[in-house]
């Protein structure tokens, strides 16, 4: 069988900057949620709540990977 490390660490390499760029996404929605919230937005600062809980959980879903993939 092939040593496919080379592999395993470039998909963890490209996954830990796709995970950094879901925190920098995450951190945008959360400011332009709290200004939404502060001028009166408050239905549409609540849809993004709802996007930022699915950006948390798809980030420890890559976390997991990222993992994996170092560990194995």
């Amino acid at each position: 069988m092939p040593d496919n490390s080379k592999a395993k660490i470039a998909t963890a390499d490209a996954l830990t900057l796709l995970l950094h760029n879901q925190h920098a996404i995450g951190a945008a929605i959360e400011e332009i949620t709290k200004w939404l919230s502060e001028n009166g937005e408050r239905s549409v600062a609540a849809n993004a709540i709802a996007a930022m809980e699915t950006l948390d959980t798809n980030a420890q879903a890559i976390t997991d990977a990222i993992m994996q993939l170092r560990q194995s």
